[in-house]
């Protein structure tokens, strides 16, 4: 051994004695660091890693030449081959990586997207800037170049930071992005970096005490961290095992976290992730409120110490308009912001501004925006909404995985007809699981589900509904008897029946793009319902039980809520619905889903506001949450009845409400919050230009917004345009929560005791579908007679209501006033809006908005003192008068005139009205009162557009009326000498007679008494009676000495006496053309006009003239 060991050159490796060396000095020695390793053994200065070894090379064997070569074994053609294979596969992923770098998002996306692998570590998931002190700690940090040179090393800076803190005793530095801990006696102090070379050296021993920190560290002190809050929350086992089951409860620390660190946060979540009712009890945990209350637009239960509060979008703008800076909040929760509604995009915009303020006041405001299918880059990419985008939590739904299936041909018109015979064959084929089934109306609605309860009978007995009594067995065989007799008679009443006329057999073959193997028969996996033309048709079939039950927004809420209630044993449950069920609820036990892909929306005018309903394919967004309601449970199936090409052509998400309907209201509420110019507001979509011309045209029709001034240029015009400042009358409108035409008739519904009717009628006009609708197809012979008898029973209450000679003339709206009074009268009960056609539900709906505007007309007007007066008695032919020419005056843009036989040009304008925006003829709609009336002309509510343009809430105008009422839809011609103009004491203005014709359609108007318009002749008129006393009564007494008389004023040789010109001059500067600017100008200048009417009158009467003035004794 003893020679083996001298091989390895043991002299050299021999440690020198220490001593004083003669010599240069020898350089230190080389000490190698290994973590949590001491210095390795035998090594010194000579280490054979830096000196070049005196071991021999090893020589290599000369390369075998080439006919050498031996060939390759099948073993080394193998592995060649998997190296060529590996190659390859390289070089098609460096292709794929190319590829996916082209399309990859920006880095300033990525950055919206967190990782949620370390969620409950204890690390937060979103960090602050790091000290530069603690970078600079950490790139002094030594890694060994022997030990795992070659390894793959993964360092963690939160596990070497433990294992140093508990291995070593020095000091190291406390994150300042971590809170102090719950029961800390003082804050932690920043500590200075570790040395160089404190990690990976040997420990200090246990005797020695830890080096002290420097004496300036204890300066630098951490500001006091805001202590941790969680309040207790105590919850049924029950409710909490479901609690958990919901997908955001393990988002709750990177929402919390979110909230914390940024001032605006949105979270998109699908139906069912629970945000609407998790987050809430997440901001109550963290501490930010304690008691929980609601208000909506009728009630609350608000209290002093609310905490949370659940509002509508409505609720909160009034709130804004009181307190612009929302100083009561600290966070405020938007949900359901993929609806788009237009209160909820202009609350999004006020709030980027509030929370920018709010910050600058050292007053943050949180701002959570919640969505389920939300278009994120309406807000992370519009800059002027928020210049910072904000993050975007995105959180999982709870969703079993759903199939879809496309149709192979699209139908276009028998949608409804398909879905009956989808969900025939998803009945008879298929195991058990409910069904949804969408549709766009009501009417669709009914018709299906009677369809299906004439196939698919509930053999048992169920107590019957008041609207399905007769969707019996019994009925179904009486119904299906007589269908046959017609059909042998051939009798004309087909037609009303048409819709329960779809046969059940397709007109091809399979109707799925995806085909079933044999194997998948039985399998529920995919579940392919092919067309083979053996389903039964519509025979009743009792074996297969199907409880059929309607959804949409009109039905009452006791019989939505059957829906949420388990079928009966055996019977398989089937939801028809509009697309309210889409995102709003989850029904339970939802299985399979089938679309139609058909909605049906409102659609306005930009320009005319003509209304008309219009179906349409829905969005991408919308199929996919539709498809949704079928995993809530279970694994389920949606069936799509349009092809997969139909879909790809599709929108991808809805088109947002505001750009879909006028915003005249908005721009009102707008303005009322000191937003002039609207156009500028940063709107999360803005409305088209057009609509916002319109509705400052329209508000400035109203008296709404001050008009531009006309004598200004036109780019100065243009510009003035979009900066109109509010009016006073405005601000009043703007406090009602209806349109702004209503808030006009409210306005000036005051005088002669007219409010309590003109609220009654403003509530019945904003609440739709007053009346039930009873044109639904009828589903047998006894239902089609109830149907017609009721549709006479309320034609002639309608009449009632509507009374005869003036009150005709009111129209519609006599019936509105009289159906809610005698509704009111009778005490508001089910049985009288059964009896009567009327909707229940409107009805209490119309009961609270009274409340609510007779509370907001006596917070104007005290001395009004309005109440709710369940025994209101009808009102009198004068208050009829006054209350059709309110109705005028709120819905002037809506005039129509009857078109007369000598300016028929064709048969469709036969009974036709012609309106001023529109080319094609309106008609009054054949539920009005006025429909035989034919007056020549009416304001209308709306027109709807059907198969032709009809006009609903129609009121007779008498023509006399218009130019009084509507001044600025008409043009005037100069005003007539004969008769004279006039002043009129009640006004205190000069009066003439003007005929005009109405704008756009030259309707000649007849002369009527207006006011005089402004110019020089309106001075000279007011200075004439201002002269003859008509205007003072003290002035009077002096007409009789006057040295010229008040004519003077208006001939034409005026000029030439200096007194006509002194005194017009001066009523010209301070545009004193009436009683009440005279009055104000003698307010500021008690002498205004002495000398000026002292020139008219003798010099003895000068000083009685100066006693006396101002003559307003009798003012």
């Amino acid at each position: 051994m003893g020679k083996l060991r001298r091989r390895y050159n043991i002299k050299g490796r021999q440690q020198a004695a220490p001593g004083p060396s003669k010599g240069p000095p020898e350089p230190p020695p080389v000490r190698l660091e290994l973590e949590d390793k001491d210095t390795l053994k035998g090594v010194d200065a000579s280490n054979a890693l830096i000196l070049p070894g005196k071991k021999k090379k090893k020589t290599k064997a000369p390369p075998l030449s080439k006919k050498q070569k031996k060939p390759l074994t099948k073993k080394e053609r193998k592995m060649l081959q998997r190296i060529l294979d590996q190659k390859e596969k390289k070089r098609q992923r460096a292709e794929m990586l190319q590829k996916l770098s082209e399309v990859q998002v920006s880095e300033a996306e990525m950055r919206l997207f967190y990782t949620t692998s370390k969620l409950g570590t204890g690390d937060r998931m979103y960090r602050t800037k790091e000290k530069p002190d603690s970078v600079a700690a950490q790139g002094l940090e030594k890694v060994s170049s022997l030990s795992g040179a070659h390894r793959k090393r993964h360092h963690q800076e939160a596990e070497e930071e433990e294992s140093e803190s508990s291995a070593e005793s020095g000091p190291e530095e406390t994150p300042a992005d971590e809170p102090a801990e719950a029961g800390a006696g003082s804050p932690p102090s920043h500590l200075p970096p570790a040395p160089p070379g404190a990690r990976g050296q040997s420990p200090v021993p246990s005797g020695l005490p830890p080096p002290a920190p420097p004496a300036a560290a204890s300066a630098l002190a951490r500001p006091p961290a805001k202590p941790a809050v969680f309040v207790p929350v105590n919850r049924s086992p029950e409710m909490q095992e479901e609690r958990l089951k919901l997908p955001i409860l393990s988002e709750e620390q990177v929402i919390m976290e979110a909230v914390a660190e940024h001032p605006i946060v949105i979270v998109c979540g699908e139906t069912g992730s629970g945000k609407t009712t998790q987050v809430p009890q997440f901001l109550y945990e963290a501490g930010y409120s304690r008691v929980v209350s609601y208000q909506i637009r009728y009630e609350g239960n608000v209290t002093k110490e609310t905490r949370i509060k659940f509002m509508t979008d409505g609720v909160l703008l009034k709130e804004i308009q009181k307190d612009f800076l929302l100083l009561q909040y600290k966070v405020v929760v938007i949900d359901e912001a993929h609806e788009r509604s237009v209160y909820t995009d202009i609350l999004i915009g006020l709030l980027s501004r509030i929370v920018c303020l709010r910050e600058k006041r050292h007053l943050p405001l949180k701002l959570l925006i919640m969505s389920a299918t939300l278009r994120v880059e309406d807000f992370t990419q519009n800059q002027r909404l928020f210049a910072q985008p904000p993050p975007v939590i995105k959180v999982e739904s709870r969703q079993f995985p759903v199939t879809v299936h496309f149709n192979k041909r699209t139908p276009l018109e028998d949608y409804s007809g398909e879905c009956f015979r989808k969900v025939c064959k998803i009945h008879r084929m298929l195991p058990a699981g409910g069904i949804l089934v969408f549709l766009t109306g009501q009417a669709e609605v009914h018709a299906l589900c009677r369809r299906l309860r004439r196939a698919f009978p509930v053999a048992r007995p169920r107590p019957p509904e008041k609207d399905d009594q007769k969707d019996s067995v019994e009925e179904t065989r009486r119904f299906k008897k007589s269908q046959a007799r017609a059909r042998k008679a051939k009798a004309t009443t087909l037609p009303q029946i048409s819709l329960d006329n779809y046969s059940v057999l397709p007109a091809g073959g399979g109707d799925e793009d995806r085909e079933m193997d044999e194997e998948s028969l039985g399998s529920d996996l995919d579940l392919d319902l092919g067309d083979d033309g053996t389903d039964g048709g519509e025979q009743p079939d009792a074996s297969l039980p199907l409880r059929v039950l309607p959804l949409y927004s009109l039905l009452a809420p006791e019989k939505q809520a059957q829906v949420f209630q388990p079928p009966p044993e055996g019977t398989r449950l089937c939801v028809v619905a509009t697309n309210v069920a889409e995102t709003s609820l989850t029904i339970p036990g939802i299985k399979y889903v089938v679309d139609c892909g058909k909605v049906k929306k409102r659609y306005y005018d930009r320009v005319t506001g003509v209304s008309s309903f219009r179906i349409t394919w829905v969005s991408q967004a919308s199929a996919d949450q539709r498809a949704g309601r079928a995993g809530r449970t279970e694994p389920g199936h949606c069936y799509r009845l349009y092809s997969s090409t139909v879909f790809g052509d599709f929108e991808k998400f809805p088109t947002p409400e505001i750009t879909r309907r006028p915003v005249e209201d908005l721009t009102l509420q707008m303005k009322a919050l000191n937003i002039e110019k609207v156009i500028n507001f940063p709107f999360p979509t803005p409305p088209s230009v057009e609509a916002l011309i319109a509705a400052e045209e329209l508000l400035i029709a109203l008296g709404a917004l001050q008009a531009p001034p006309k004598t200004e240029r036109v780019k100065q015009l243009q510009r003035s345009q979009w900066s109109c400042p509010i009016t006073e009358l405005g601000r009043t409108m703007a406090t009602f929560p209806v349109a702004p035409r209503y808030a006009k008739m409210l306005a000036l519904s005051r005088q002669h005791d007219c409010l309590p009717y003109a609220i009654t009628i403003v509530a019945a006009m904003t609440v739709r579908e007053l009346f039930e609708e009873l044109d639904r197809p009828a589903a047998s012979d006894e239902e089609l007679a109830r149907l017609k008898g009721k549709r006479a029973r309320v034609a002639q209450m309608k009449r009632i209501w509507a009374g005869q000679g003036a009150s005709l003339k009111l129209g519609d709206l006599m019936v509105l006033l009289g159906a809610v009074g005698a509704c009111e009268y009778a005490g508001c009960s089910p049985q009288f809006c059964e009896a009567n056609g009327l909707r229940y539900r409107a009805m209490m709906e119309i009961r609270r908005l009274r409340g609510q505007l007779t509370t907001a007309v006596n917070a104007m007007c005290p001395e009004a003192g309005l109440f709710v007066d369940p025994k209101m008695q009808p009102p009198s032919e004068s208050q009829v008068t006054y209350l059709r020419q309110i109705v005028t005056a709120g819905l002037g843009d809506h005039l129509a005139r009857r078109v007369q036989s000598e300016d028929l040009l064709d048969d469709k304008w036969k009974n036709a009205y012609k309106t001023p925006l529109l080319d094609d003829p309106v008609f009054i709609h054949p539920s009005s009162v006025l429909f035989r009336e034919l007056p020549e002309f009416v304001v209308y509510q709306e027109i709807v557009e059907t198969t032709k343009m009809y006009m609903k809430g129609v009121s007779t105008v008498e023509v006399q009326w218009i130019p009084v009422l509507l001044p600025s839809y008409c043009q005037f011609d100069k005003p007539l000498e004969e008769p004279p103009p006039a002043y009129c004491p009640e006004k205190g203005r000069v009066l003439c007679h003007r005929a005009s014709v109405f704008c756009r359609v030259g309707w000649l108007l007849p002369a009527v008494q207006v006011d005089f318009p402004e110019g020089l002749d309106c001075y000279k008129h007011f200075a004439q009676v201002l002269l003859e006393g008509q205007v003072f009564h003290k002035l009077a007494s002096y007409k009789g000495c006057l040295l010229s008389s008040p004519s003077t004023m208006l001939k034409t040789w005026a000029r030439l006496q200096p007194r006509t010109e002194s005194l017009l001059r001066a009523l010209v500067a301070e545009k004193a053309d009436c009683r009440d600017a005279l009055l104000a100008a003698w307010r500021k200048n008690p002498k205004y006009l002495l000398a000026e009417y002292c020139e008219w009158i003798p010099q003895a009467v000068h000083a009685n003239v100066e006693k006396a003035w101002p003559p307003t004794a009798d003012c």
